[in-house]
């Protein structure tokens, strides 16, 4: 392995938001070149109900935002396809600049064969009490941004649309939002509603669970507990996830789909806002997992996996990081009983 590989593969940013990534982008500006072949010795991709929606989803979710911001990589998209991973989450030009743009041929190429996700977040603050009139705007706003998606995607349809980085539980239980998405749902637009968070996690989750209209939840979770992303580290009062178990329960009785995100961003370089610490979450580890070949990455995406995550969304870059976390999903049940 090359000098230059090793950084890329030391330097995984899991999850990583667009603007850490664009000022970082001249350290992943290409990797090496692509050995095809490596990939068709992978293992087989594992598969999941997610929730009420009944697809049978691969247990790697290629997150696209990041990754295809400023540029397409068709190749490395149909690599992870042809290997068996069948969700793709992007979003808002708003936040990922070109990225639903880039990923529209694959998506053309592939429509039927996929599980489809964008997202936009709201003008909203954490505390907002919304008056009836200010959610007709939000939920507004949050049409008006589904069409622009659909349009950059050059789709009709969408299976998923986020209200992106939720962190007030009352607009969360909003019916004013959740009437827009059902009217987008007759007009043929989208099929399923969903939300991310990594503000207020806790309370967002278990107010979508409360309002029996959510079917994706996509959450930032740790081995340790929720992370924490104003901090960048974990939420200092948060139980470790083990112990999260009833709250992830909860939602799965709901019919919502649990998608695990930043599952190792705590890991990554001190230039993007990780701690650089090897030994993070191996107090939460069996003597299996932590003897295993796994890298520190592979290690905590399997474990969410194992412990309530349905599904992980992996930011993905380039081939090394498709690769390692392709194996961690698809081989993530072999180091637990």
């Amino acid at each position: 392995m090359t000098v230059r590989r090793k950084f890329l593969r030391n330097s995984i940013i899991l999850g990583v938001g667009a603007p850490t990534l664009l000022r970082a982008q001249s350290l992943f500006a290409q990797s090496d070149s692509i050995d095809v072949n490596r990939a068709k010795e992978w293992p087989t991709m594992k598969y999941t109900t997610l929730g009420r929606t009944k697809f049978k989803a691969s247990r790697l979710v290629y997150g696209c935002g990041a990754a295809l911001s400023r540029k397409k990589n068709d190749q490395l998209l149909n690599i992870a396809f042809d290997a068996g991973v069948n969700v793709y989450d992007v979003g808002t030009s708003r936040y990922y600049g070109s990225a639903e743009r880039n990923l529209a041929n694959f998506v053309k190429e592939h429509r039927d064969d996929i599980f489809l996700i964008s997202k936009s977040f709201l003008n909203a603050s954490e505390n907002e009490e919304p008056s009836v009139d200010r959610a007709k705007e939000l939920a507004q706003q949050w049409r008006r941004d589904m069409e622009q998606s659909l349009t950059q995607l050059k789709q009709e349809h969408v299976d998923a649309y986020y209200t992106m980085d939720a962190k007030n539980p009352l607009i969360v239980k909003n019916e004013e939002i959740y009437r827009e998405f059902e009217r987008a749902k007759r007009d043929g637009k989208v099929s399923y509603f969903g939300l991310s968070t990594h503000n207020r996690a806790a309370e967002v989750l278990a107010a979508a669970a409360e309002t029996d209209w959510y079917h994706l939840a996509m959450v930032a979770i740790t081995p340790a507990g929720w992370y924490d992303w104003n901090r960048k580290a974990v939420l200092a009062d948060s139980p470790p996830m083990i112990d999260l178990k009833p709250a992830f329960e909860d939602a799965k009785q709901a019919g919502i789909a649990l998608v695990g995100m930043k599952v190792a961003r705590h890991l990554a370089p001190r230039l993007f806002g990780g701690q650089n610490a090897k030994n993070l979450y191996e107090s939460h580890y069996s003597e299996t997992l932590k003897n295993s070949k796994f890298s520190v990455f592979q290690k905590s995406y399997a474990y969410v996996l194992e412990h309530g995550m349905d599904v992980v969304n992996s930011d993905i870059q380039n081939f090394d990081i498709l690769e390692e976390n392709f194996l961690a999903a698809a081989t993530s049940g072999e180091y637990f009983d």
